[in-house]
């Protein structure tokens, strides 16, 4: 198993939460959403931090979860990532 972190400090709560729902479809795949750890509420961005993703070591796995946060970071503005 292999867990990244991914988040983009601007991308709604709803779509973060559509993001793991459609990462929970496949196999093996896990996803934890991180809660903010900011003191202030800051209306212009996330109320969440990022997402920890979790899937199977097979290269067939990784190239789909790619693909899916793919799809969402040109939706929404890109990811950064931290392993």
């Amino acid at each position: 198993m292999s867990e990244r972190v991914y988040y983009n400090p601007c991308m709604p709560l709803a779509v973060y939460r559509e993001l793991a729902a459609h990462l929970q479809l496949l196999d093996g795949v896990s996803v934890r959403l991180l809660p903010q750890s900011r003191a202030q509420f800051d209306y212009q961005l996330s109320q969440i931090e990022g997402i920890a993703v979790t899937w199977p070591t097979t290269p067939k796995m990784q190239a789909r979860c790619e693909e899916i946060l793919q799809h969402y970071g040109l939706q929404h503005g890109g990811w950064q990532c931290s392993p």
